[in-house]
């Protein structure tokens, strides 16, 4: 990444008590998403889900207070089980989107996951971070998967 990009990005991993595999498509089948994605105490809807390379997830979240968060992705790489890249933003035609990329790392039994996110401008990931707590949302959504891929496998969260 260049220098230019760093002020624009974050980046969150997580080591997750799981095969890859297994994380891989907690991470890419709608009928596992739903049980997991969003930070605490955010639900999930999904309107339309189509995991391929150019198709899109549309979809709801609900925050804890009944706020309603349209969201939408399109995925834009596909490399199972190792890696995701797309684009997330409130719409299709969403300026604000930012681009994330998803890696898997086989860590022994475990998997390692790191979500990179790049913003089109410092100003929209500092928003991001500091309005709508980004980095403390992306840590909660990937404990939250942690948590559902250890009741998967019957295994602690690490």
């Amino acid at each position: 990444m260049s220098s230019a990009e760093a002020d624009r990005e974050i980046v969150i991993s997580r080591l997750i008590n799981g095969p890859r595999e297994l994380v891989f498509e907690a991470f890419t089948e709608v009928r596992h998403l739903s049980q997991w994605w969003g930070p605490a105490g955010f639900s999930t809807k999904t309107r339309s889900f189509e995991f391929r390379v150019g198709g899109d997830w549309d979809f709801v979240m609900h925050g804890p207070d009944g706020t309603e968060y349209q969201e939408w992705i399109t995925w834009s790489e596909i490399d199972p089980p190792a890696r995701i890249a797309l684009a997330h933003g409130e719409s299709r035609d969403d300026p604000n989107a930012f681009a994330s990329v998803l890696t898997f790392e086989p860590a022994g039994e475990r998997t390692r996951i790191v979500m990179s996110t790049l913003f089109p401008s410092k100003e929209l990931r500092d928003e991001a971070v500091e309005r709508y707590h980004a980095v403390e949302g992306g840590e909660q959504t990937l404990h939250n998967l942690a948590t559902y891929v250890a009741e998967l496998t019957g295994r602690d969260v690490d």
